[in-house]
């Protein structure tokens, strides 16, 4: 899914190339085929899949999670030695399947048959940044040992994990020798976690397949996604309180690791300190669910620093409800007594008193709505950093339709004034609101949903709604197909990524089913 730093203006581009936004009227329930059960040969290839491939594409997994393919800001994809030895590990497994396989510098297309009527494949290749101090194993070597049933590495779930599926599903189709009347094409973009611009290029010139189904979000099928938003402020040193002379203040406050991570980590440095002010920090933090804090007095000066260190639950931030929010919990756990505006102290009063511990804007001004397919909008800070000229605060939003960006940039803007009347200004406030989007157009989803209500034994399955963005809205009839179940916590962009062995093979089963069905 995609990563914070997506311009909000590339997000309208991709709207824009996509059909139209519908109401939600149009994501009514989804009538299934006449046959509830999927082609004979469609089973047949998905069991085969399952039965001869299981320990190959774990192998595959392993190798395709070995490149670290974090976008580098300095070096484009194209150019980037990391990128192009994963391509090039593309390219040899695709040979060794029996697939086409053509570079075009920042996608790959990797192919089976001959048609002018395609199906598309979408996936990406590059992955969000990593802390490999959080992991039992190095990030880049596939876990498969630690914790038993599971397999641990950055890109396993997001999107790596589908990539080595939809290679095996194409080869346990071209096994079978079906006779197809589509060609079948596996799209692996190297910039969907960072820069959707080069891809947005390509379709320019580039014939997308007529039928396209995207590998980086949820079962049944995501026939909407919500709108990507940011909301900066800096809390400025200039203009900021002194200091109390004799009284406690927070000297430091900062946390997070990039914005499209709910952040497990944060922390803060209380100058001035007593034993009483510790404790009752820590009785207000052994009250919040999830939360774990360490405690320390800073060396030299025993009585009057603490530094604190609060660890929540990192998840990506499109579902916030998945994690547990350190910035925020940390910020609520100082809510013992009031705090001068130092810009630490004053970040902190503007977290407790703008966003608290909730994740859907409730104290953001006007801010917070729903709507009644895409849900409620998700509104968590998800970066604070200190900055040249004071402390920056990055909140990550994930809008539904049902307000337009105009009036919902002028109540982010209305709210930060108030705010700012009441405490101090506030500089380089920036806001940037993407759009929601919703397909109204995909004549594959009766396949999907039979196939999936086939294999899961889940009965009239219908497509939802997400938060995170998708390269969905860049291919024409374009819904998501997996590869995570419904209920169960995503963890892409999580700092504890993985897929069961369970899920990946259930995926192989469905995805070779559904491009069976899709192609022949």
């Amino acid at each position: 899914m995609i990563r914070p730093t997506l311009l909000a203006s590339l997000m309208l581009v991709s709207c824009a190339l996509a059909p139209p936004i519908a109401s939600a009227a149009s994501t009514a329930p989804v009538a299934a085929t006449a046959s509830a059960v999927p082609n004979p040969a469609a089973v047949k290839a998905a069991r085969h899949a399952v039965s001869v491939y299981r320990k190959d594409i774990v192998d595959t997994l392993a190798r395709l999670v070995s490149y670290n393919t974090v976008a580098d800001p300095a070096v484009p994809s194209d150019r980037n030695p990391v990128h192009i030895a994963f391509k090039a590990a593309l390219k040899a497994e695709a040979q060794r399947l029996g697939l086409d396989y053509t570079d075009h510098g920042w996608t790959v297309i990797i192919g089976l048959g001959q048609s002018s009527e395609r199906v598309g494949v979408i996936t990406h290749g590059d992955v969000q940044p990593v802390d490999p101090g959080k992991w039992k194993k190095s990030p880049f070597v596939l876990d498969r040992s630690s914790e038993p049933g599971k397999l641990l590495a950055r890109g396993a779930e997001d999107d790596k994990g589908p990539i080595a599926t939809a290679l095996y599903a194409m080869k346990a189709i071209r096994d079978q020798g079906l006779p197809l009347s589509k060609r079948i094409e596996l799209y692996v973009y190297m910039g969907e976690e960072s820069d959707w611009g080069p891809l947005v290029e390509f379709l320019k010139t580039h014939q997308p397949p007529q039928v396209n189904i995207t590998l980086d979000a949820e079962y049944p099928a995501v026939t909407a996604e919500k709108g990507y938003g940011t909301v900066a402020v800096t809390v400025p040193r200039a203009g900021a309180a002194t200091p109390p002379a004799g009284e406690a203040y927070v000297a430091q406050f900062g946390g997070g690791f990039f914005g499209s991570q709910i952040p497990e980590d944060a922390s803060a440095l209380i100058a001035n300190a007593t034993p009483e002010l510790e404790q009752a920090i820590r009785a207000r933090g052994a009250a919040q669910q999830g939360m774990q804090y360490s405690f320390s007095w800073q060396e030299g000066d025993p009585s009057r620093s603490l530094a604190i260190k609060a660890k929540g639950v990192s998840a990506h931030s499109s579902k916030p409800e998945d994690g547990v929010n350190a910035v925020s919990m940390l910020a609520d756990a100082l809510a013992v007594r009031p705090w001068a505006d130092t810009t630490a102290g004053a970040v902190v009063n503007f977290l407790n008193e703008m966003v608290g511990t909730g994740i859907y804007g409730e104290k953001f001004g006007r801010i917070a709505y729903r709507d009644s397919f895409m849900g409620p909008m998700s509104f968590a800070p998800t970066v604070i950093r200190q900055g040249q000229d004071g402390i920056e605060v990055s909140i990550n939003m994930r809008r539904p339709q049902g307000k337009s960006s105009e009036q919902l940039t002028a109540e982010v803007q209305d709210a930060l004034a108030q705010w700012q009347a009441r405490r101090l200004p506030l500089a380089r406030v920036t806001v940037k609101i993407g759009e929601p989007w919703v397909q109204k157009s995909a004549p594959q989803l009766p396949v999907l949903m039979k196939v999936f209500s086939y294999f899961t034994g889940i009965k009239d399955p219908q497509p939802v709604a997400v938060g995170g963005g998708t390269n969905s809205r860049l291919f024409p009839g374009a819904v998501s197909f997996g590869p995570a179940m419904p209920g169960k916590v995503y963890t892409g962009h999580s700092e504890h990524e993985f897929i069961t062995e369970k899920q990946l093979l259930l995926n192989l089963q469905m995805y070779t089913a559904v491009l069976v069905e899709l192609a022949r």
